[in-house]
C-alpha cells in the first residue's frame, strides 16, 4: 500500500497529511489543540499506520473547523491510499477496554457514508478539547472515505479514557478493514465499493 500525501487548505485551516497505511504505529502530528493530538496519535499507534500531521486553524474562533478539517482530510488520505479497495478486508471492528472505558468501534468500507455515534461526556471539555467536536471529526472522515462507522461507548466513567478507548478502537478497526483478504478480490455483491 502507498504512501499519500495531501493538503487541505481553506480560509480556516491549513493542514497537510502524510498517510502510510503500511506503518508500524509512527506518528509526527503538530497541533495546538494537546489532547486531539493526544487522540490522533493512539489512533496511530493502535492502527499501525504511519501518519504526519501538520494542522493549524482558527482555533480562536473555536475548534470546530480545524477537528472536522482534520477528519475530512484524513479521510480523503485513506480513500486515495486504498484506492479501488481491492485487496481489503473491507470490515473491522474493535472493543477496546481502557481501565473502566469501554468503547466499540465497526467499519465497513463500504462506498456509503453513514455514521452512529454514541458517545457522551460529562464535561463540556476533555483537556482542551471541546468534547463536541469529536463527533464532528469523525463525520468528515466518514463521509470522505465513504465508510460506515458505529461508535459506542459501552461504558466509562473518565471522559479522559472514554475518548482514549474510542480512538484506539478506531485504529484498530481501521486496521482490520484495510488488511489485505487475498490480493485483487473486491468484497462485494455488487462488483464495485
Amino acid at each position: 500500500m502507498k504512501t499519500v500525501k495531501l493538503n487541505r487548505v481553506t480560509r480556516e485551516t491549513d493542514i497537510a497529511a502524510v498517510l502510510k497505511l503500511d506503518g508500524s504505529g509512527v506518528s509526527d502530528i503538530h497541533c495546538d489543540i494537546g489532547f486531539f493530538r493526544h487522540l490522533l496519535e493512539s489512533f496511530t499507534k493502535h492502527g499501525l499506520f504511519d501518519l504526519s500531521l501538520r494542522i493549524s486553524g482558527d482555533t480562536d474562533v473555536d475548534q470546530h473547523h480545524t477537528v472536522e478539517d482534520t477528519g475530512i482530510l484524513l479521510g480523503q488520505a485513506f480513500a486515495k491510499a486504498l484506492s479501488d479497495k481491492r485487496g481489503i478486508a473491507r470490515a473491522g471492528f474493535f472493543i477496546f477496554p481502557m481501565d473502566e472505558a469501554l468503547s466499540l468501534v465497526s467499519v465497513d468500507i463500504s462506498g456509503r457514508p453513514y455514521l452512529s455515534y454514541d458517545l457522551k461526556f460529562r464535561s463540556r471539555f476533555v483537556g482542551e478539547l471541546e468534547s463536541d467536536v469529536i463527533e464532528d471529526f469523525f463525520a468528515g472522515f466518514t463521509n470522505e472515505l465513504k465508510c460506515s462507522l458505529h461508535i459506542k461507548s459501552l461504558s466509562g466513567r473518565s471522559d479522559h479514557h472514554k475518548a482514549e478507548s474510542v480512538f484506539k478502537a478506531f485504529g484498530r478497526a481501521l486496521r482490520m478493514a484495510v488488511m489485505n483478504a487475498k490480493k485483487g478480490v473486491l468484497l462485494s455483491t455488487k462488483g464495485v465499493l
